[in-house]
Parts: structure tokens; C-alpha cells; sequence
């Protein structure tokens, strides 16, 4: 039996074949609730990483009805264009999206928010839909999207109450200018989103629009761009608003590549040069930033590591902790300048987007995966959304200054990672990678580094300043991230 098909403001449209639906309680008022929505980077924020959902255009800058919005989206193996219309727009009570152009015969996907409380109220995410061309069409739409509908609002409803609960700890304080470096990487995007949902203004130091997707007519006013040189500077200076926190997340990607002397040489330049660029650059401002929030990583701490360790701890041996020490040490002409500095050190940061998460799926899906080497190595892992809440605590926390671990409490042996990855893909991993394939493949010094690397490290001062974490434990992360 199909629910009733009217919408907030009670227009009919033909009933659907499959309805797919869920209701959870949201920790913000309503109008809070209705305000999130219609903020930049609301969707982006709500597409699931194993699905991305490209936007294309936007016909006006808010949620209006007759609004369209033209998709990018995933079905199946194929990609296709999706042209979606905003109807029935009660605010804050909610609004539809009705397939204007798309894959399907009907789509509609009603958003309704209602007042729960003092303090809370309740999303439903009701989504109505039926296949192209008949009987095989509707069978193809079944065994392609209905299944994943379900772990897709799953993962909706769980974002955005975390996401609503992060921006209600800090309600009280004034709504933040933040200038990105590397925002065009994944973590950068995801900031970005996260941070204009929240209300805040983003700043993207750019060194070519070319390696900027556009971005919609309706993030203009909450996402702006300065030309940046990593040798200049800032090209604009007179144009730069005033910042209130700087996050610096730009390098070239370790792991992207084998090591060869030219690409160590990037690897270090990347972050040692343009860091010493970007603390000099804020501390020649008028008005510099209250915060400068470096990016570094638990690679700090060598790649043999045995033992727990905690921000107390002392730079260990290898490449890359020779790079992370000079890396943070770049930045001194920030703290020079009386502006506070954090190096958040980050653990191998999950999501299926980009990562070793990423890097992973493949074999592991094909029934391939198994423990690298002896499987005893410590692997200290971070889901991308606390790395997320760990820079936006820092923006307001002016005791975290110096180094933090960003990293889940709990590592894992490499063993019990390659288990609980198996266990949620639902496979088999018992197929080992044996250490030496790895260094003929990768070379000693980066197989050694990275993938056969061995850390167990402990967010120690995280913990301290109360930070909450939103996946404790990596069974809970991988239920998060994967479908």
C-alpha cells in the first residue's frame, strides 16, 4: 500500500511504484533544520562518498519553488544527467525535488521537517519512484537503486544530526571567515561543505581556476577565491577579506606515486615551501588571522613503531618524519607573529572517496583482500567527518595549539583491520600481500613508509579538550562509510 501522495502543500502527482522512506529526530530546532538545508553545500554534504552526485547548475541561489538543480549522477556503472525541480516549498516545513530530466518514468523525493521539542524536530526523507519503460524498467530501477536507497538515507540522516549537533556546540560564537589552502582536494571539499552549512564564509587560495570545479551561482556569497602563488604569495592582497582562521591543507600526495628523488623532493617542497610562504604571507597582513591550522600526519612519528604513542612523543626516523618535522617547523613566522598554530596530525583518514580506504575497496570487493606482511602493524585511522570536527573545534579552542593527534582512539593491527574491511564488505581476505611483492612494487624505502609502516598513536589532547568523536571504533566507521 502506497502513503499518500500529496505533498507539503497538498499537489498531487501520480503515485509511485516503490516508496522508499525514513524518519529520524534531529538535535536543532526546526527553523535551524530548514536553514541548513537551503545553505551552500547542503547536498554535497548529503551525497553518500560511494555515490558522488556531481552538481552541474542551479537556476537561482535558494531553494525556490520552480528552482532546478542539474545533476551529475551515478546509476549503476553509467552516469547520466539529472535535472531536478524544487515543488511544493513550505518553508521550514520542507519541499520536493520531482525529476524534471532523469533515468526514471517518476522520481520524487519529498524532504519534511516538522517541530519535535524544545530544541528539536524531525526530518522524513520519502522518496517515490518507478522505472522506465514498464515491467523491465521498473525491474532494472529495483535491482540498481532500491537497494542502495535505504544506506543512502541512512547515511543522510546520520551526517546531518552530527552535522547539526558540531555547528549547536558552537552556536554562541560568531560565524567564522576561513581561508583553505588544498581545497580542492578531498578533504578540502568536504571542509568547505561542512563549514558553509554551518554559516560560515570560505575562502579558497587558488593557484589556477582550472583546478577549481565551478561552483554554482549560489555558493558566491559563502565560498569566494584569492589568487595564491606558493612562492608569491597572495596575487590580491588588497582584494583578501579578513580572515579569522587559516586552514592549510595543500601538498603533493604521498602516496600517489612511487618514490623516486624528484617526487621526494616535491613531497618535502610542497609542504616545507608553501607552509614558510603561507605563515609569512598571514603574518605580513594587517589584520592576520587569529589561527593558522596546519595539516601534518602521524608519519611524525617514524614507521616502526611499536608502542602507543601521544603528542609528547619525539620525531621519529625516515623520510617522512623528517618531512613532518621541518614541515611544522615551516610555520614559525606565524607564531612569530603572535598568531596561534596547530599541526594536526592526521592518521589514515577513511572515507571511500580518496585514501587508503579507496586504495582498498577494489581488491577487497573482488574477493582479493588479505593482511599485508606479518598483519601486526599498528594502523591509526581517523574517519574523514572527525577530521572535519577536529579542525572546526580547533578554529574555536584556543588551547590547541602545537601539535594534535588526529586519530581514532582505538588502532588497529593491520590483521583486525583487514578482518573488520571484509567483515562489511560482506568478502572473504585471504589473500595475503606479502612484503616483498609490496617493495618490488613500491621500492623499499616508500613499501616500508607507507604500506608495511606501523604506527599505533593516541589522540591524546584531542581526548583531553573533550573532543566527540563520531566513530570511536573502525566497525562503526566502516558501517558509516560504506553502503
Amino acid at each position: 500500500m502506497l502513503p499518500d501522495d500529496r505533498g507539503p502543500a497538498g499537489r498531487h502527482y501520480t503515485a509511485a511504484v516503490d516508496v522508499i522512506a525514513r524518519r529520524s529526530a534531529m538535535p536543532a530546532p526546526l527553523a535551524s533544520l530548514w536553514t541548513w538545508h537551503i545553505r551552500p553545500g547542503a547536498l554535497e554534504r548529503l551525497t553518500p562518498p560511494w555515490d558522488p552526485v556531481r552538481v552541474l547548475a542551479r537556476s537561482a541561489n535558494d531553494v525556490g519553488e520552480g528552482t532546478r538543480v542539474t545533476l551529475q549522477v551515478p546509476v549503476g556503472p553509467f552516469h547520466v544527467t539529472w535535472v531536478a525541480e524544487h515543488r511544493d516549498v513550505k518553508p521550514p516545513h520542507g519541499f520536493a525535488d520531482v525529476q524534471i530530466h532523469g533515468p526514471f518514468a517518476h522520481w520524487i523525493h519529498w524532504h519534511e521537517m516538522a517541530e519535535d521539542g524544545p530544541g528539536t524536530s524531525t526530518l522524513e526523507d520519502r522518496i517515490e519512484f518507478d522505472g522506465p519503460l514498464g515491467a523491465p524498467g521498473r525491474a532494472l530501477a529495483r535491482r540498481l537503486v532500491a537497494g542502495r536507497l535505504p544506506a543512502l538515507l541512512r547515511y543522510r540522516h546520520e551526517t546531518l544530526a552530527a552535522d547539526l549537533a558540531a555547528h549547536a556546540r558552537v552556536s554562541d560564537r560568531p560565524r567564522l571567515t576561513v581561508g583553505i589552502t588544498g581545497a580542492s582536494g578531498m578533504l578540502g571539499r568536504a571542509l568547505t561543505h561542512f563549514l558553509t552549512t554551518g554559516g560560515h564564509r570560505v575562502v579558497r587560495f587558488v593557484r589556477s581556476q582550472a583546478r577549481i570545479e565551478p561552483r554554482p551561482a549560489s555558493d558566491i556569497d559563502a565560498v569566494i577565491d584569492a589568487p595564491w602563488d606558493t612562492a608569491r604569495g597572495f596575487l590580491q592582497r588588497d582584494r583578501l577579506p579578513r580572515l579569522d582562521v587559516v586552514v592549510h591543507l595543500a601538498g603533493a600526495g604521498v602516496a600517489d606515486k612511487r618514490w623516486t628523488a624528484s617526487r621526494m623532493a616535491l613531497i618535502r617542497d610542497s609542504r616545507v615551501e608553501g607552509t614558510t610562504t603561507l605563515a609569512r604571507a598571514l603574518a605580513a597582513l594587517d589584520h592576520p588571522p587569529e589561527a593558522l591550522l596546519c595539516a601534518s600526519a602521524i608519519g611524525f612519528y617514524g614507521f616502526d613503531g611499536a608502542a602507543p604513542v601521544d603528542e609528547t612523543a619525539p620525531a621519529g626516523r625516515g623520510f617522512l618524519a623528517e618531512v613532518c618535522r621541518d614541515w611544522e617547523a615551516a610555520a614559525d613566522p606565524a607564531r612569530a607573529a603572535g598568531i596561534r598554530v596547530a599541526h594536526l596530525r592526521l592518521g589514515l583518514v577513511l572515507s571511500p572517496a580518496g585514501g587508503v580506504l579507496k586504495a582498498a575497496l577494489l581488491p577487497f570487493r573482488a574477493g582479493l583482500g588479505g593482511v599485508i606482511g606479518s598483519g601486526t602493524q599498528g594502523m591509526s585511522w581517523v574517519g574523514l567527518d572527525d577530521v572535519l570536527g577536529a579542525f572546526y573545534q580547533a578554529m574555536y579552542d584556543r588551547s590547541l595549539a602545537g601539535a594534535i593527534n588526529v586519530t581514532a582512539p582505538e588502532p588497529v593491527s593491520n590483521r583486525a583491520f583487514t578482518e573488520a574491511l571484509g567483515r562489511a564488505l560482506r568478502r572473504p581476505t585471504i589473500v595475503p600481500v606479502p612484503p616483498a611483492g609490496l617493495r618490488l612494487l613500491l621500492g623499499r624505502q616508500m613499501a616500508d613508509e607507507t604500506a608495511l609502516s606501523s604506527a599505533w598513536v593516541r589522540p591524546a589532547r584531542l581526548e583531553a579538550a573533550g573532543f566527540r568523536f563520531r566513530h570511536r571504533t573502525l566497525d562503526a566507521a566502516l558501517a558509516h562509510y560504506l553502503p
